[in-house]
């Protein structure tokens, strides 16, 4: 499977499973960094707000179509806040 399929992929499988904001995926071969925005993160912990990220991904973590992945959720407030700073 080619990057930008996977990138589609992860997309539309955590688009799919979660009522998100905003979704970025970036796929560099060997690393899938996923951010995540929406204020349903503002009850979870940290743990479980990648657990939610990470569950609709499962059956392509099992194959082996992604490996490595980092996960960073935000609300509305910190991504605004880290566009901001980060930019």
């Amino acid at each position: 499977m080619e990057v930008g399929e996977i990138e589609t992929l992860v997309n539309k499988l955590i688009n799919e499973a979660l009522e998100l904001d905003e979704v970025h995926v970036t796929f560099d071969g060997s690393q899938c960094r996923i951010n995540a925005v929406s204020d349903m993160f503002d009850d979870l912990s940290r743990v479980k707000r990648q657990q939610a990220v990470l569950k609709p991904l499962a059956d392509i973590i099992k194959d082996g179509t992604i490996h490595a992945i980092t996960v960073k959720t935000f609300n509305k407030a910190q991504w605004k806040r880290d566009k901001l700073f980060n930019s």
